[in-house]
């Protein structure tokens, strides 16, 4: 079978055809991942049998090398016919040992102290070296075109019209505040990830057959695997540390989805603010030679919509009759789709923004298309400040005007006697932003830099040398 004949578009499409990706996820994410992290908690169970005297510390170290040697292969065939998946995987480690060893291979355990424990072992890993890696990479990025664009003007947008001014720095640190917040929702997550070792409906039958503290031999597996202990399980872990790490995943592809759509406004043809950077023998359209299409921004905000519904799923999988059934079984298999979707998605939007051009001169001549009605809001609040009794609806009326005369509202305001007297009010510095509503950005600037500062502080805990 050659890379086209998968099914999944991940596979053949998203990560396949790139080694380094490939290389990046295929250790946690995998199926052969899967059932090298399920083996590594059979290790882990040896190791803790030994160290309790229930079995000599060799027969745990030839548990542990036979772990090491299974394959996703062998097992599924092993599963074939016995049709079970994680006693296959007992019976291919306990065929690589000698006869005193077998009968400790899986011993008290029950399939989900392997599956779940497993599970959150290789989805930590993977964020820990995999997916918090790159969204911190884009993190540093944002934060880069936030201070290099700190002072760009550029027209602020509510409801798709023009609003006030802002600089373009400061409509990127929002995102650098929103990504930093998701990051270390996922670093929390990921953390709160959890093992179990507590039989086949979490009363420990079966380690209390052997054991008169099951708890602390419990908590010797999870120290073994470096995770924490579940506070309470059935047969499975409890739903929710999983449930909270997808949805940390799911809500920071939100975020780049977000991005990615003001991204892609940004590039529209009556605006052209920004583009992505197209290379010299690329496409845009089969039949329109001239057409630079916003490909990879779109793509991200594609991808979102097919993985944010999946949160669903997960929410449903939070719901298991009595001490466990069987309906999220499949359903979890899925989850590390998530995983490398959102990993892929941070990926090229660094790659993508990294490149991305930024046309001040665009900026600035869609700021003049309103230029002559910003003064709006300072000169309404500037009025009642200096003691007009109804100084929104008297702007408001000013506005209309200027609009139907096809006069700026600054050449309005000098032909009305009736302001006279409050204009007079006017500090210096008040008149200026009234004549000059390009210098009407408030605190832009120095917000992006405040937000730059906090995230850079905080991402340090994450990352100590984050930003240097």
């Amino acid at each position: 079978m050659d890379l086209f004949d998968n099914i999944g578009p991940l596979d053949y499409r998203y990560y396949g055809r790139d080694a380094k990706i490939f290389e990046l996820l295929r250790p946690f994410l995998s199926e052969n991942a899967r059932i090298k992290y399920q083996a590594k908690v059979e290790a882990a169970l040896a190791k803790a049998l030994a160290k309790k005297g229930i079995c000599p510390e060799e027969i745990a170290e030839e548990i542990e090398k036979a772990s090491l040697l299974v394959t996703a292969e062998e097992v599924y065939a092993e599963e074939d016919k016995i049709k079970h998946d994680v006693r296959a995987l007992a019976n291919c480690i306990r065929a690589k040992v000698s006869a005193k060893a077998k009968p400790f291979v899986h011993f008290s355990a029950t399939s989900y102290d392997i599956v779940d424990t497993a599970n959150a072992l290789r989805f930590k890993e993977s964020a820990e070296q995999a997916l918090l890696p790159a969204l911190l990479a884009l993190e540093k990025l944002f934060m880069e075109i936030a201070l290099r664009e700190k002072e760009t003007l550029q027209i602020g947008r509510t409801h798709g019209q023009h609003a006030e001014p802002i600089t373009f720095g400061f409509a990127i640190a929002s995102y650098v505040s929103r990504l930093g917040g998701r990051i270390k929702a996922i670093e929390t997550a990921k953390n709160n990830l959890c093992g179990k070792f507590s039989g086949a409906v979490g009363a420990y039958n079966a380690s209390s057959l052997f054991f008169e503290n099951p708890f602390e031999f419990e908590n010797e597996i999870m120290r073994e695997l470096g995770l924490k202990t579940s506070v309470s399980s059935t047969q499975i872990v409890e739903a929710e540390p999983l449930a909270d790490l997808m949805h940390a995943i799911i809500s920071c592809f939100g975020v780049l989805a977000n991005f990615a759509d003001d991204m892609r406004h940004l590039q529209r043809s009556e605006i052209g603010e920004v583009g992505e950077t197209f290379d010299a023998r690329q496409v845009g359209s089969s039949t329109m030679p001239q057409k630079r299409n916003p490909i990879n921004f779109e793509n991200v905000k594609s991808l979102w919509k097919e993985f944010m519904p999946r949160m669903n799923t997960v929410y449903l999988d939070q719901v298991s009759e009595h001490q466990r059934d069987l309906t999220n079984s499949a359903s979890q298999r899925f989850l590390p789709e998530m995983v490398a979707a959102l990993f892929l998605s941070a990926k090229r939007m660094e790659k993508t923004a990294g490149k991305m051009s930024v046309d001040r001169k665009n900026m600035e001549q869609n700021f003049a298309k309103s230029r002559g009605m910003l003064v709006a809001e300072p000169l309404y609040m500037l009025l009642a400040f200096h003691g007009h009794p109804d100084a929104h609806e008297e702007v408001r009326k000013l506005t209309l005007k200027a609009q139907a005369e096809k006069l700026s509202l600054q050449e309005i305001i000098k032909k009305e006697a009736s302001l006279k007297p409050f204009l007079k009010k006017f500090s210096k510095k008040q008149l200026e932003i009234i004549e000059n509503p390009e210098k009407y950005t408030g605190f832009a600037a120095k917000k992006t830099e405040k937000i730059i500062e906090h995230w850079k502080k905080e991402l340090r805990i994450i990352k100590p040398n984050f930003y240097l």
